[in-house]
């Protein structure tokens, strides 16, 4: 029998030249299409998570995917990381610098707790730059990362970097 890392590696469709000439896409969402597969997927994290963790913070949108399902299982709150201006107030937001310009996310800054552990969970970890923005986001809240997770971290880019000064706790299932 495979291992899940094998199976993941199977599954994930690489796209040559996507989103522009140069890159190898790894697109995760053939993932979905086998629902063994995902539990399996889940029930990783799941066990990962266990006794570390108050809530999960899902940043949009394939974050929410699977942090959903994560928080569920461990019967915690799941709260949700969104582009600017998409939650109602009250939020707090955090910018971030993007290859070619600058991002915004914010959360509803009554969601997390004062103390409240906090799983930030998100499909890719790349740059880092966006888990790294959830994860201020989490603290002027009040809150500690304790962990991150992502299906795939492609690791020649560093992402892990920007992540350590919050957490060594970073699960990555496969990585490129």
């Amino acid at each position: 029998m495979s291992t899940l890392r094998e199976r993941i590696d199977q599954t994930i469709a690489n796209v040559a030249d996507f989103p522009q000439p140069g890159i190898q896409y790894k697109d995760i969402t053939p993932l979905f299409l086998d629902a063994k597969l995902s539990n399996a997927i889940v029930d990783a994290f799941v066990e990962e998570a266990k006794g570390k963790i108050d809530a999960v913070c899902g940043i949009e949108s394939r974050g929410f995917l699977y942090g959903i399902q994560i928080a569920q299982k461990l019967g915690v709150p799941f709260i949700l990381v969104r582009k600017a201006g998409k939650l109602p107030p009250p939020t707090v937001s955090q910018s971030y610098d993007l290859e070619y310009g600058q991002a915004t996310i914010e959360v509803n800054e009554t969601y997390i707790k004062e103390g409240m552990r906090v799983l930030v969970h998100d499909d890719v970890l790349a740059t880092g730059g966006t888990a790294e923005a959830c994860a201020k986001l989490v603290e002027k809240c009040g809150g500690k990362v304790t962990q991150f997770s992502f299906i795939v971290n492609l690791e020649f880019l560093n992402g892990v970097e920007k992540l350590n000064s919050f957490t060594n706790d970073i699960v990555s299932l496969t990585t490129y």
